[in-house]
């Protein structure tokens, strides 16, 4: 499989999130230096030592439900929570979009960095002003540039990533359901697949979601994340 075969296409644009109204949210922008033209990222408001907000990357092959499990997981969390999806960013290009069905080149590679750097972005930002943010991304754990490591540099040492890996037959039943440039020859969705299985032994939280609905994997989502902020 080339690597413009990745895959990265995994649902809609998400309703908006819910959350308390306008008014009682206090802006604050990232501030500028002058001097270099770089953001710079200021600690959460909050009171030391109070849990900040959640900065959730959610990560798995096409077909594996992240942007209906991230969408449904920001519309239902008790406090402000933002979800974005970096397909649904990278579809912001319209001429001259890099399609991932046409071969991994510098053109699909300069789109996604940008893409991940204007997520990276908006997530701070919106950490910045409290509200948690929940990205979905089809990350692999065998090629660098599509990697955490760049997700972690333009998001935070924050940054919590989860995996959900279903069994290749769901994300098979998944990928024929979509149409347009988010539906993969099955050949590159079995690829994808194989090569997530990677995640296996590298220490990140898997959820196999085969057999489990939206709101059950959400339910394990929590679970999971929970675990994760009692061992920081």
């Amino acid at each position: 499989m080339s690597e413009g075969q990745s895959g990265y296409y995994g649902g809609s644009l998400p309703p908006p999130a819910a959350g308390p109204p306008r008014a009682t949210l206090s802006l604050r922008a990232l501030p500028e230096s002058a001097a270099t033209g770089q953001f710079v990222l200021p600690s959460p408001a909050g009171p030391p030592g109070a849990p900040g907000p959640l900065a959730v990357l959610l990560i798995g092959p096409a077909g594996a439900g992240k942007t209906s499990v991230a969408r449904y997981w920001a519309d239902r969390r008790p406090t402000p929570t933002a979800h974005v999806s970096l397909d649904d960013v990278r579809e912001w290009v319209r001429a001259g979009f890099a399609s991932p069905q046409a071969g991994w080149n510098d053109q699909s590679e300069g789109q996604y960095r940008l893409a991940r750097r204007t997520c990276g972005f908006a997530a701070r930002n919106y950490l910045v002003n409290g509200i948690s943010c929940i990205i979905d991304d089809a990350v692999f754990p065998d090629f660098p540039a599509v990697g955490l490591g760049g997700w972690k540099r333009h998001v935070g040492p924050q940054l919590t990533p989860v995996v959900l890996l279903p069994g290749l037959d769901v994300v098979l039943a998944r990928n024929a359901q979509r149409s347009g440039n988010r539906r993969l020859p099955d050949e590159q969705v079995a690829a994808i697949h194989g090569r997530m299985s990677g995640w296996y032994g590298s220490g990140l939280p898997i959820i196999d979601n085969s057999r489990l609905d939206i709101p059950s994997t959400a339910a394990a989502l929590d679970s999971v994340l929970a675990q994760a902020l009692q061992r920081r």
